[in-house]
């Protein structure tokens, strides 16, 4: 588990599956993510358990400290046709605008780079998600790359341990 002032960062489960479809069934929230069926949701969050299980790493659910409401999603993801762990992050509309992401995406990153001694993380925004461009540039990250992902354009942004940008693999 991962805290910060505000908020608390627990790995996903099963029991998230409701509340996974709700979050991503807002337009606003899944036109860069996409959408899911109950029967999808429970096949990526067992994809995401297994990835913990494999890798020590994974995507989180975001809640309020203050109230245990789950706002949004954040955490690690392991591309193996990139040989890249991304980070990224997703948060219900009604929680835009509140820091949040950045929050919550700067205690994964110290976590990433610390505890899990990564040496480079990206992030992978689609184009015109301009709001994640933002975050992605407030912690540090510069773009690295054009790429496709999830069969759509997208910048690929990357951040060093050191904090540096991180150069392309060779």
């Amino acid at each position: 588990m991962i805290t910060t002032d505000r908020l608390r960062l627990r790995p996903l489960t099963d029991a998230d599956t409701d509340w996974w479809v709700r979050l991503h069934a807002d337009e606003e929230v899944n036109r860069f993510v996409g959408g899911y069926t109950r029967e999808q949701a429970e096949v990526r969050l067992r994809e995401i358990q297994q990835q913990w299980t494999r890798r020590g790493h994974g995507l989180c659910a975001v809640e309020l400290r203050s109230t245990g409401e789950a706002v949004g999603r954040c955490g690690l993801n392991w591309w193996e046709q990139f040989g890249e762990t991304e980070i990224g992050w997703t948060f219900a509309r009604s929680h835009w605008g509140q820091g949040y992401a950045t929050e919550a995406a700067r205690a994964v990153l110290a976590w990433g780079f610390g505890s899990l001694g990564l040496q480079r993380i990206t992030a992978m925004i689609h184009h015109g998600n301009t709001a994640s461009s933002a975050v992605a540039r407030r912690l540090g990250f510069t773009p690295l790359r054009e790429d496709t992902v999830l069969d759509r354009p997208c910048t690929v942004y990357a951040l060093g341990r050191d904090g540096s940008a991180a150069r392309p693999r060779p």
